[in-house]
C-alpha cells in the first residue's frame, strides 16, 4: 500500500469484493447465424465453421451475448454504482478500461441461451499511472447455457484521479511517435513504404489477399505468397474518433478508420486533410506517404525512405472535394 493511501478508504473500497454487480441476468438475443456472420465480415473471418447448419460462434464473440445495449441490463443490483460514488467522492473521477480476459470452456451454438452472473472481483491498492492515481477494478462475468458454465469474462478498469496538466516547458522537443514494430512476417510491407509503395500479400496457392501480413494463408494455409502493389484507393469502412487524455505526440481528437482498399482488403490509419468530425462512413481517401518526427521534413508529406529519427507511415487523404 503506498504511504498516502488512507486506510479507511481501502477497507471501504475492499468490502465490496465479492459483491454481486449483476444477478440471474439473461442474454437479449440467443446465439443467432446473423450476429455470427456480422462479426466474421467484420473480422474478415472465412472459417467454415461458423456457417452451416453446424456452425459454432466464434469463442472471441463471448461478450457479445451478454451486452446490455443502451438500456442496460435490468437486473443490475447497485454495488457497481455505489463503489464509483464512493471513488468520486475521492477525487478518482475519471475512468479508462485497461484490459480483459476470456476463458472458454464450451462451444456456443445458434439457439443457445446464455444466462450470466457478475461478482466485483478485486479492487488493487492505489496505483500511480501516467494518467493519474487510483484504483484498478476487476468484474467477473460467468456465463452459462442451462446450467453447464460456458465461459468467463474478466474485466478490468481504472477509477482515478487525473494528474494536474503540466507546463509546457520552452524549447522541449516534440516526443516521437511511436515506432511500428517490424519483424520477418511484415518486414517487406515497411520496406514498400520506404518506397512509397502500399503492398498486398497474395497467397500463391489460391490467390486470395491478404493484410495484415501474415506467415501463411487464412484460406488455404499455404505458406507461399507473393505482393500486389495497391493502387492506393479506396473508401473509410468504419471509423473511431480517438478522445483519449493527452498522450505524447498525439493531438486527440482524431480520426482513425479501417479502410476498405479497392482491392479488397482492409487496413488501419488515420485520416488525414478533412476536420474528424467529417469522416464518414463511405468516405473515398487515397494514400499518402507522410513523415513525422524529422525536423528537416516534419508534416512533410511525400518523402520517402527513412532519414534521421523521422518515420515514414501511409495514411489516408480524403478525396479533393468530399471533406
Amino acid at each position: 500500500m503506498s504511504g498516502d493511501e488512507p486506510d479507511e478508504l481501502l477497507a471501504r473500497l475492499r468490502a465490496y469484493e465479492g459483491r454481486a454487480a449483476a444477478v440471474s441476468c439473461v442474454g437479449k438475443d440467443r446465439v443467432n447465424l446473423p450476429m455470427i456472420r456480422h462479426w466474421c465480415e467484420a473480422m474478415g473471418d472465412t472459417n467454415p465453421a461458423y456457417e452451416g447448419p453446424e456452425a459454432v460462434a466464434p469463442a472471441t464473440m463471448l461478450q457479445a451475448w451478454t451486452m446490455g445495449g443502451l438500456s442496460g441490463n435490468e437486473t443490475r443490483t447497485a454495488a457497481f454504482d455505489e463503489l464509483s460514488a464512493l471513488l468520486d467522492e475521492a477525487g478518482c473521477i475519471s475512468i479508462v478500461a485497461t484490459d480483459c480476459e476470456q476463458e472458454y470452456l464450451r462451444p456456443l451454438r445458434p439457439g443457445d441461451e446464455i444466462t450470466f452472473d457478475t461478482v466485483i472481483e478485486t479492487v488493487s491498492e492505489r496505483k500511480t499511472t501516467k494518467l493519474g492515481s487510483g484504483y484498478f477494478i476487476t468484474t467477473r462475468t460467468d456465463m452459462r447455457v442451462g446450467s453447464r458454465l460456458a465461459g468467463t469474462h474478466r474485466f478490468r478498469m481504472l477509477k482515478y484521479a487525473p494528474h494536474a496538466p503540466a507546463r509546457a516547458k520552452r524549447n522541449t522537443p516534440r516526443p516521437r511517435r511511436p515506432r511500428p514494430v517490424v519483424n520477418r512476417d511484415n518486414a517487406g510491407f515497411w520496406e514498400g513504404v520506404d518506397r512509397h509503395e502500399l503492398l498486398i500479400q497474395r497467397c500463391t496457392g489460391c490467390g486470395t489477399l491478404r493484410h495484415p501480413w501474415l506467415p501463411g494463408c487464412n484460406s488455404c494455409g499455404c505458406l507461399d505468397w507473393d505482393t500486389v502493389r495497391a493502387s492506393g484507393e479506396g473508401t473509410v469502412y468504419s471509423y473511431v474518433v480517438m478522445h483519449h487524455p493527452p498522450f505524447p505526440a498525439f493531438d486527440p481528437p482524431y480520426a482513425v478508420a479501417l479502410v476498405e482498399l479497392a482491392e479488397g482488403v482492409r487496413m488501419v490509419s488515420n485520416v488525414v486533410g478533412v476536420p474528424y468530425d467529417k469522416v464518414r462512413v463511405g468516405l473515398p481517401v487515397r494514400v499518402e506517404f507522410r513523415r513525422y518526427d524529422d525536423e528537416s521534413t516534419a508534416g512533410s508529406e511525400g518523402a520517402g525512405g527513412v532519414q534521421g529519427d523521422g518515420v515514414l507511415l501511409p495514411v489516408f487523404r480524403a478525396a479533393e472535394g468530399e471533406a
